[in-house]
């Protein structure tokens, strides 16, 4: 089998069958970020525990989300919260990093499979510039949801939602392009 047709394969895998996906509580922050140029969305909520081990790091405890669009999407959602749920912050930030830069590489960049796991399927969509902003929704709800955690934790919130309030501010694709 090539590479290519597994790559495909662990895709649609996560397509048909979703890791994580279902809105779940206790969560400390909930985004809703949305893609205007094809119509995807992801609600997504995160749960990061206390310090933990010994280098006394946050945990990412939980992710889920609720989700629609297109087959890229909706499994880079799916492979994401298999790379970021039960890991401390600091490896599901590097799962985070490699993501994108992967994403921004147009297709140079050789993945580290050891950091992306199935993640490393989605090296081909960095050739598209019109996909990218699709395997990077799920990532970017991720990032802004575990800030808005974080700083909720410490008392230092941003004006946005958490548990206790609805979500005020909707990124869209416009915010994805000005990280990526």
């Amino acid at each position: 089998m090539k590479l290519d047709s597994l790559y495909q394969e662990i895709i649609l895998d996560h397509y048909r069958n979703p890791h994580h996906k279902g809105l779940r509580e206790p969560f400390d922050a909930e985004v809703h970020h949305v893609n205007p140029t094809c119509g995807d969305e992801v609600t997504l909520r995160v749960k990061v525990a206390d310090s933990a081990g010994e280098h006394d790091q946050p945990v990412i405890e939980d992710v889920s989300y609720d989700s629609m669009g297109c087959s890229i999407s909706q499994a880079s959602v799916s492979v994401m919260t298999d790379l970021v749920v039960g890991r401390s912050l600091d490896e599901a930030t590097r799962a985070y990093d490699e993501f994108l830069a992967l994403m921004q590489s147009k297709g140079q960049l050789e993945p580290d499979e050891d950091v992306l796991e199935d993640a490393v399927a989605f090296a081909g969509v960095s050739q598209y510039p019109a996909r990218i902003k699709c395997a990077l929704l799920g990532w970017m709800a991720w990032k802004d949801a575990t800030v808005r955690a974080l700083a909720a934790d410490d008392g230092s919130a941003p004006d946005g939602p958490t548990a206790d309030q609805p979500s005020a501010h909707r990124p869209t694709a416009d915010d994805i392009e000005e990280t990526a």
